[in-house]
């Protein structure tokens, strides 16, 4: 039982530096050599840097800083755990990574440095981390105010970016705002779209205890339901499956093999988790 304990830690603690390093990779290899502030402390940083030429991680350890002094006074010491480690990271990864224009092409730097950031952001999400900085105050408002933090962060984000105008015009406020869609798209896909299974619901009206032995013996995690017929109202039943998309096809063969006329329906499904799937 330690063994996998320890082995659980490692694996969290090494999770949750690659989510923050490809965060800090966004920042340094497409906004910040591009002037383009995409929201969050980050962003914030990119903006002084612009203007008064301060060094960007020296920035976002001083927003973040006054963050957790936030965190400290009005959310209590469980919040700052949570938050005060990614929050300190964060400036150190982006002073020890190397910064530089990795393309000329600003609307391609703008993509790559979108989808970058939505899964470094996604993988904290997935261990219930977090980079702090600018994602404290919503937690704030919601506690005393009762609103959505989605909706303050996007609002404290858009200023942030509505700032680009004023430090390198508008297309640099153009840019930040088609950056933060591909954010947005790409923490919706990874949460979600990088382990599609399907659901497979077989009914058959005279081969059903065939096809449900070839399910036990090559499938795992079948399930049997009593339903009734709608046309029939007979007893019958009902068998539902979770395959793996690479396994879907064949499936359906081995069922229509044993009884052509097997009722099949198919369900895309986002995300299972226990059984043989494990994360």
């Amino acid at each position: 039982m330690k063994t996998k304990t320890q082995k659980h830690t490692w694996q969290y603690w090494l999770f949750f530096l690659a989510g923050l390093e490809i965060i800090t990779i966004s920042i340094n290899f497409f906004y910040a050599p591009i002037n383009v502030a995409a929201g969050g402390s980050t962003g914030i940083s990119i903006l002084i840097d612009a203007v008064w030429g301060i060094n960007r991680s020296l920035s976002v350890f001083v927003v973040n800083a006054l963050m957790l002094i936030l965190a400290a006074v009005f959310l209590g010491k469980e919040t700052l755990k949570k938050v005060a480690l990614g929050s300190l990271l964060v400036p150190v990864l982006m002073a020890i990574t190397p910064s530089f224009k990795l393309t000329s092409n600003n609307m391609l730097a703008v993509i790559y440095g979108g989808v970058l950031m939505g899964v470094g952001v996604s993988m904290l999400y997935r261990i219930n981390a977090s980079s702090g900085g600018t994602t404290i105050p919503p937690l704030i408002i919601k506690k005393y105010f009762y609103i959505d933090p989605a909706l303050s962060l996007m609002v404290i984000d858009m200023s942030v970016i509505f700032l680009n105008i004023f430090v390198d015009g508008t297309e640099a406020f153009l840019l930040a705002a088609f950056s933060q869609v591909i954010t947005t798209m790409t923490m919706r896909y990874t949460e979600t779209g990088f382990d599609k299974k399907y659901q497979v619901r077989i009914m058959s009206n005279n081969k059903l205890e065939e096809i449900r032995q070839m399910l036990q013996q090559d499938y795992d995690g079948l399930t049997v339901y009593n339903v009734v017929g709608g046309y029939s109202d007979q007893d019958k039943q009902q068998l539902v499956i979770v395959v793996d998309t690479n396994e879907y096809g064949q499936l359906v063969a081995k069922a229509r093999k044993i009884d052509s006329e097997a009722f099949i329906v198919t369900e895309n499904i986002a995300k299972v988790h226990g059984g043989k799937w494990q994360i």
